[in-house]
C-alpha cells in the first residue's frame, strides 16, 4: 500500500482559484489520492475577507488543522512598509515567515504546497521546510502572477503556455522545476481574438481582465492546473519523483486525460 504523502498547505484564499484548487485536491483525496493535508497556513485573519473566510470554512469543514497569521496586521503592529516591485523584501515580510514556521512545526508533514499565496517566501521559510509552488507558465515562460503572465503572452503573441511545480528558493518563480505540462492557447474558438492588436494600455492591471483573449487563456489554465497538481502529487506520493529531479518531468498527458474525464463528468451533471 502506498504511503501518504503529508502535506501542508498554504495559500492566501483570496479568490475562487485558490479555493477550487483546495476542493479539487480534497476531492481527489476522496477518490482515492495518497495524500494528507496536515495543516492549512492562510495569512488573512477569519473576518478580513470574505473570499478567504469561505476557504477557511471548507478547512475546518473537512476537520483540517487551520492556522492563520494577518501579514496585513503584522506588518501594521510593526510599522512595516508594503513591499515593492524590484525592491529588497522590507525586514516585517522575514519576522512574519518566522512565525510561519513556528505555526507549522506543530505538525508534522513531508511537504509544503503554495497555492495562491501572494506573499514571497524568504529565507526562513524556504530553508526550514520544502515548498513547492504552483506558476501558471511553461518553465522557460514569463514569472510573476497569473494577470502578468497572461498580459506578457498577449504582448509577446505567444500561443503556448503551460502550468510548473518549482522549489521555492531566493529566486522569485525560478527555483528547480519538478513538473510542468504545456498546452496550445490558440485554437479555432479563440483565433480571431488573436487578430488584434492590443496596445499597452490594455494590459495595465486596471483593464486586461476585462479582454477576452485574457479571459479565454486564464480559462484554459485554471482547466488544467488543477488536474496538473494531483497529477504532481500523485506522482511524488508514489515516489516516481525526487525533488529536485535529474529533468523536470512531463505530465502533459496525465493532465489532458484528466481535463477529459473532468468535462466528461461535468456533461454527466
Amino acid at each position: 500500500m502506498t504511503e501518504k504523502l503529508r502535506i501542508a498547505w498554504l495559500t492566501t484564499g483570496r479568490g475562487p482559484g485558490s479555493y477550487g484548487a483546495l476542493e479539487y485536491v480534497l476531492k481527489a483525496i476522496d477518490r482515492g489520492l495518497p495524500v494528507e493535508i496536515a495543516a492549512v497556513f492562510v495569512n488573512r485573519a477569519p473576518g478580513e475577507a470574505e473570499a478567504t473566510d469561505r476557504l477557511m470554512d471548507m478547512v475546518r469543514a473537512h476537520d483540517i488543522p487551520l492556522e492563520t497569521l494577518s501579514s496585513v496586521a503584522f506588518r501594521k503592529a510593526r510599522g512595516g512598509k508594503l513591499s515593492k516591485p524590484g525592491e529588497p523584501l522590507p525586514a516585517w515580510r522575514t519576522e512574519f515567515d518566522r512565525e510561519v514556521v513556528s505555526l507549522l512545526k506543530k505538525h508534522q508533514f513531508d511537504l509544503g504546497v503554495m497555492f495562491g499565496y501572494m506573499l514571497i517566501a524568504t529565507e526562513p521559510l524556504y530553508t526550514a521546510y520544502t515548498f513547492l509552488n504552483d506558476h501558471p507558465a511553461l518553465p522557460e515562460g514569463p514569472v510573476g502572477t497569473y494577470q502578468e503572465v497572461i498580459a506578457d503572452l498577449i504582448r509577446e503573441r505567444v500561443t503556448e503556455s503551460g502550468c510548473l511545480m518549482n522549489v521555492v528558493t531566493g529566486d522569485l518563480d525560478r527555483g528547480p522545476v519538478v513538473t510542468y505540462c504545456r498546452y496550445s492557447i490558440l485554437d479555432q474558438g479563440n483565433r480571431v481574438l488573436w487578430k488584434f492588436e492590443y496596445p499597452e494600455h490594455e494590459l495595465t492591471a486596471s483593464s486586461r481582465e476585462k479582454l477576452p483573449l485574457f479571459q479565454d487563456i486564464r480559462s484554459k489554465g485554471v482547466t488544467r492546473e488543477r488536474p496538473f497538481l494531483v497529477a504532481t502529487l500523485r506522482a511524488l506520493a508514489s515516489g516516481s519523483i525526487a525533488i529536485p529531479p535529474d529533468e523536470p518531468v512531463d505530465l502533459t498527458g496525465h493532465v489532458e486525460e484528466a481535463v477529459i474525464e473532468d468535462a466528461r463528468e461535468a456533461f454527466a451533471r
